[in-house]
C-alpha cells in the first residue's frame, strides 16, 4: 500500500510541476496566442492529474488530509468551469448546461462542508478553522455566481472571457498554495491567503481590461 502511495505522490508531484510551469507560461503569454493556448492545455492536464491524485492520496491510510482533499476538489472545479467557459463565447454553442450546473453544485456542496468543518474546529478551539471558513465562503461565493451566470444567457457573451480567466487563475492560485504548503512545508495561515489576494488583484485587472463596452455587446 505504501509503495502505491509513493508512486501516486511522485506522479502527483511531476504532473503538478508541469502544471505550475505551464500555468505560469499561460499567464505571461499574450492571451489567445498559440503559446497561451498550448500552455493552457498542458496546465489543464498537468493540474487535472495532480488534483485527481491528491483526492486519492488525501484518503490513503496515514496520509489523510481533509483540507487538501477539499482543495483538490476546488482546483478541479476551477479547471472544469474555466475550460468550459470557452463554450459560452457564442450563445449558440451552449445547448445544455446541465453538466456545468452539476460541477458548480458539487463545488457548492464541498464549500458547505468546508464551512461546517471550520465552525466545528472553531468551537473545539483548534487551529486552522480560519482556512476552512475562508476557502469555504470563497468557494460558495464563486459557485453562487456560476448559477447566476447560467440563468442569464445575455451574460454568456459578455462574461465568458472574464469567467475563463478568473477560474483558470483561481486554479493556478490553488495549485501554488497547495505546493507551498504540501511540498515546501509552509504552514503559516498567510501562505494560504497571500496567493489568493495576489491572484484576486490579477483577476480584477483582467476583468476590467476584457469587459466589453455596451456598444461592443450590442454589436
Amino acid at each position: 500500500m505504501e509503495l502505491t502511495v509513493k508512486i501516486f505522490i511522485y506522479i502527483h508531484a511531476i504532473a503538478g510541476g508541469v502544471g505550475l510551469i505551464a500555468g505560469l507560461a499561460a499567464l505571461i503569454a499574450k492571451k489567445g496566442s498559440v503559446i497561451h493556448k498550448k500552455s493552457g492545455v498542458f496546465f489543464n492536464y498537468g493540474m487535472g492529474i495532480s488534483a485527481l491524485l491528491s483526492l486519492i492520496i488525501a484518503k490513503m491510510p496515514h496520509h489523510e488530509n481533509v483540507f487538501l482533499f477539499l482543495i483538490g476538489i476546488f482546483t478541479i472545479y476551477m479547471l472544469l468551469v474555466g475550460t468550459r467557459a470557452l463554450n459560452f463565447k457564442k450563445n449558440d454553442d451552449v445547448k445544455n448546461i446541465r453538466l456545468d450546473k452539476i460541477i458548480s453544485g458539487t463545488m457548492l456542496f464541498a464549500a458547505v462542508c468546508m464551512v461546517i468543518l471550520g465552525i466545528k474546529l472553531q468551537q473545539q478551539h483548534q487551529a486552522g478553522f480560519v482556512l476552512y471558513l475562508f476557502f469555504g465562503l470563497l468557494s460558495a461565493y464563486m459557485a453562487g455566481r456560476d448559477f447566476r451566470f447560467y440563468k442569464s444567457p445575455l451574460l454568456w457573451r459578455k462574461k465568458w472571457l472574464s469567467n475563463h480567466i478568473g477560474k483558470m487563475v483561481g486554479a493556478y492560485i490553488a495549485s501554488v498554495t497547495a505546493f507551498l504548503v504540501a511540498a515546501l512545508r509552509f504552514t503559516s495561515i498567510s501562505i494560504w491567503i497571500i496567493p489568493t489576494i495576489i491572484g484576486t488583484i490579477y483577476i480584477i485587472y483582467w476583468n476590467r481590461k476584457t469587459t466589453p463596452k455596451k456598444k461592443e455587446i450590442v454589436a
